[in-house]
């Protein structure tokens, strides 16, 4: 009984999403998630334990190409990253879907269109809950359908900077967020699941109001498919094939200290584009010499994370806002009037607090901080997520070196994202806000850039020719018949807007093809 139809490796949204879908064809289906469930408790949402202390990140150590060491902003529960996201669910732009010119370097064509998305980005953001209200995003891609769920209302003082955006012409908009929200006009509804509280935007949630993929996929799957099975706590070490290398025939897996083996007609890898990438490159063999999947020497390659910034911005007036992520910026998304390409977008996010700040790596010309003590600073800010498009490097990549992993990156497009600052900058004193904008380093976890994964994307990249890609544009492995992944891994390019509800829709894109694969 350890052979099922279909093994789903990692329990993330990629993951989730596909076994929620096919987990209704009445096919066993296996869910191996190397982590547990995340413990329920009053710290999680405690801003030292989350941030400060990195209580629920992996403890690895991993290594850049000097050799420096640092700590992966990784999660490994039940829902993966998804546990601790922001839950902002975008849509990529339709011109992201393209090739698109960045003054360093081209952002590459889809193999697909965005019309073979759009029905797919309609049931994510059904199946995530997504609270938004179309036409107020002028880079809105064309949908066939409303959101499912209105849009979350600004607080006041978020209003009121949204209304001087607009005044200054810009076009500010509702932020889409996978959230089980019940509001009527600003107040929470006694029946809701979220409060509105400050602890949302990179937290676990303690009451389960988060669209995660645990609480929207992996526990309703399972209560309602006897069909489906979780093993938790179940690391894949690697994958066997067949000795023709064309089939995986089974997972090699250590769950509590013990050796186990499992193995399917179809296997799906969806550990997180880095994760998925390592778990492939363990995967070598004789046929796969260089790792499974393996033959163009693109596993591990093209890795993409953003450039991303969380500012925090000290304002004259104090700003009494409990939930903040509700507003997103996105009219410098593919240039300024000063610049010919792509800036990026601006997001709200989550309530600085005095702990948080008295652990960041303040700059040291603030010495006029002893005087402003953090609660104060935290009273007086209002904080910003800034994303920029970085671009695909065959050298920005994560290899084993030994046992050692190894994650190279250069960044990109940086002369973008400063630009992109000084446009939040510019417009903020425009609203006479007279703001001071600092780095908010420890959201990302610590020693970013390095250790900033949360968006991480490319490492597998799906494409029409096996000499430059490792999938096809099914997401199947170019050189195996039953290995697809569907996490990130397969972004050719990462556009500017967070990325996990394409990496929603794209699994259930894969799940359509698997089902008819296995006759459901």
């Amino acid at each position: 009984m350890d052979h099922y139809d279909v093994m789903v490796i990692g329990s993330g949204p990629g993951g989730a999403s596909l076994a929620h879908r096919i987990a209704a064809t009445g096919k066993r289906i296996l869910l191996l998630e190397r982590g547990d469930y995340l413990p329920r408790s009053r710290d999680n949402w405690d801003s030292k334990t989350v941030f400060v202390d990195g209580t629920y990140q992996s403890s690895e150590t991993w290594f850049n190409s000097k050799g420096d060491e640092f700590h992966p902003g990784l999660h490994y529960y039940v829902g993966g990253n998804s546990k601790v996201y922001g839950a902002a669910l975008f849509r990529l732009r339709e011109r992201d879907f393209g090739e698109i010119a960045h003054k360093d370097g081209i952002s590459p064509a889809w193999p697909v269109s965005y019309g073979e998305f759009e029905p797919f980005y309609a049931e994510a953001e059904a199946l995530f809950h997504v609270h938004g209200q179309r036409g107020e995003d002028p880079d809105e891609p064309p949908t066939s359908a409303a959101y499912p769920y209105p849009p979350v209302s600004h607080e006041p003082h978020v209003q009121a900077l949204s209304d001087k955006l607009s005044q200054l012409g810009l076009h500010p908009y509702h932020l889409p967020l996978g959230i089980l929200l019940d509001e009527k006009n600003g107040r929470v509804m006694p029946t809701s699941t979220c409060i509105r509280c400050n602890a949302f935007d990179g937290f676990p949630c303690l009451l389960n109001g988060k669209a995660d993929a645990q609480v929207m996929c992996v526990d309703p799957a399972l209560a309602a498919y006897p069909n489906l099975s979780l093993l938790t706590n179940a690391y894949v070490q690697r994958l066997e094939t067949d000795p023709s290398g064309r089939k995986v025939t089974g997972a090699q897996v250590l769950r509590e200290g013990q050796q186990e083996r499992y193995s399917a007609d179809v296997v799906v890898v969806a550990c997180g584009a880095l994760s998925s990438a390592l778990l492939l490159l363990r995967s070598k063999s004789e046929t796969h010499p260089n790792g499974l999947a393996n033959g163009s020497d693109q596993v591990g390659r093209n890795y993409m994370r953003h450039n991303q910034s969380v500012l925090m911005a000290l304002m004259r007036e104090s700003n009494d806002t409990v939930f903040q992520k509700t507003m997103a910026l996105g009219d410098f998304y593919f240039g300024a009037d000063d610049w010919n390409y792509p800036l990026g977008l601006i997001q709200m996010c989550a309530s600085s607090d005095a702990e948080q700040i008295k652990g960041e790596a303040l700059p040291a010309w603030l010495d006029w901080l002893p005087d402003m003590p953090f609660s104060e600073m935290a009273r007086h800010s209002m904080d910003f997520w800034l994303s920029s498009e970085d671009l695909p490097r065959p050298e920005n990549r994560i290899f084993y070196d030994g046992d050692k992993v190894i994650l190279d990156l250069t960044e990109t497009n940086k002369e973008a994202h400063q630009r992109l600052k000084k446009k939040l900058e510019y417009y903020l004193n425009q609203c006479g806000a007279r703001s001071v904008l600092l780095e908010r380093r420890l959201y990302f976890g610590k020693g970013i850039p390095l250790g900033g994964t949360a968006h991480q994307a490319g490492t597998c990249r799906f494409g029409t020719n096996p000499a430059n890609s490792v999938l096809d544009t099914n997401c199947k492995a170019h050189e195996l018949d039953n290995l697809y992944v569907t996490d990130a891994s397969f972004f050719p390019s990462i556009g500017a807007v967070n990325p996990t509800l394409t990496i929603i829709a794209n699994a259930l894109r894969v799940a359509e093809h698997i089902r008819r694969r296995i006759g459901a």
